[in-house]
């Protein structure tokens, strides 16, 4: 970044420890008169500015302020690294960009973590942690995204390019390497999103990151396909070919609540993913279930399940169907039988 002051320019860089550099250059002569690298460390500001504290002495005759306030728009380099595009502030120029080098280590329901790690002039290194709050969300392409929240209703996108995958236990996991800045050793890091999955319409896939707030990832993905004992979606993700998903369960009714797709994610706990239905008896005693969300809104899917798959309301409700001689009977929004 660059700011006038009595004839001079600022610019503003960071160094590979991550410490910011202040540079201030002759206006006419364009020789170098100040640069150096001060100790201190960034922080976030509750609007998402950072701020560098610095806590180097100052040259003599040198005016620095012991705080340092960046505005610019938030990104995420192909190398996973936090960068910022300085403000245009009067100049003739675009803004500058810096580059923090800095590992992802958590992702939250609302939050994106980074640690930083920086060096003294007495070469002690030590970390520190950087939170940028907002909300996630999935682009056009499957992306994952961070939208990090600004004043006034602005917004910045920090986009995730790669593709993302889903474990075992049904959780997002999200994978890249990165070199490591000294020993230029390629390290894996591995982001695990918390939540759970959720169908809310015709080819739409959502996971649940805060089901008090609706938050999460909404995918495009194919129609799904549903049996008796699994889920299957087809999604692409940015340019790459569609791959598969798919969710293990098993299919419950419950009286009052409608048709449960019971999903085990990592702490072993069922979580119900409920449909309404319109459901009508067949040959041999299954059912058939013409499948709309919890909303009752047509989904376009369909499911058949035999009887030894029906236990407890299960078995009440065939007997309650059977007594609708063959008569379609819409399961959900608190039908009770």
């Amino acid at each position: 970044m660059t700011k006038k002051q009595n004839s001079e320019k600022v610019t503003y860089e960071i160094d590979p420890y991550n410490r910011l550099i202040i540079k201030k250059t002759g206006k006419k002569s364009n020789l170098s008169r100040f640069r150096q690298a001060f100790d201190g460390r960034f922080k976030i500001d509750k609007n998402n500015n950072i701020i560098y504290s610095v806590k180097s002495p100052m040259p003599k005759g040198e005016v620095i302020p012991h705080q340092v306030k960046l505005k610019g728009k938030w990104s995420l380099s192909k190398d996973h690294n936090l960068c910022l595009s300085l403000d245009k502030l009067g100049r003739n120029t675009l803004g500058d960009k810096l580059t923090l080098q800095a590992d992802i280590i958590d992702t939250t329901k609302n939050s994106l973590v980074f640690a930083v790690t920086t060096r003294t002039k007495e070469n002690t290194q030590f970390i520190y942690t950087l939170k940028l709050q907002g909300a996630w969300q999935a682009d056009k392409h499957n992306r994952l995204t961070f939208k990090v929240q600004r004043e006034r209703g602005r917004h910045d996108i920090l986009t995730f390019k790669g593709a993302w995958e889903v474990d075992r236990n049904h959780q997002i996991v999200y994978r890249y390497e990165k070199a490591q800045l000294i020993r230029k050793q390629k390290k894996l890091h591995t982001l695990t999103f918390k939540g759970h999955w959720n169908i809310k319409g015709k080819g739409r896939l959502f996971y649940v990151l805060d089901r008090r707030a609706d938050a999460g990832f909404d995918f495009k993905t194919s129609v799904g396909v549903f049996k008796d004992k699994y889920i299957k979606y087809e999604i692409s993700i940015g340019t790459a070919k569609k791959w598969k998903l798919t969710l293990s369960g098993k299919w419950r009714i419950k009286k009052g609540v409608g048709l449960l797709f019971e999903v085990k994610y990592k702490d072993k706990k069922p979580y119900a993913i409920i449909f309404g239905a319109e459901a009508k008896l067949t040959a041999r005693d299954s059912i058939s279930f013409k499948l709309k969300n919890e909303l009752n809104k047509d989904i376009s899917a369909q499911v058949q399940l035999s009887r030894k798959m029906l236990k407890g309301d299960g078995l009440s409700f065939l007997r309650f169907l059977k007594s609708k001689d063959k008569t379609a009977v819409t399961v959900g929004a608190g039908l009770r039988w």
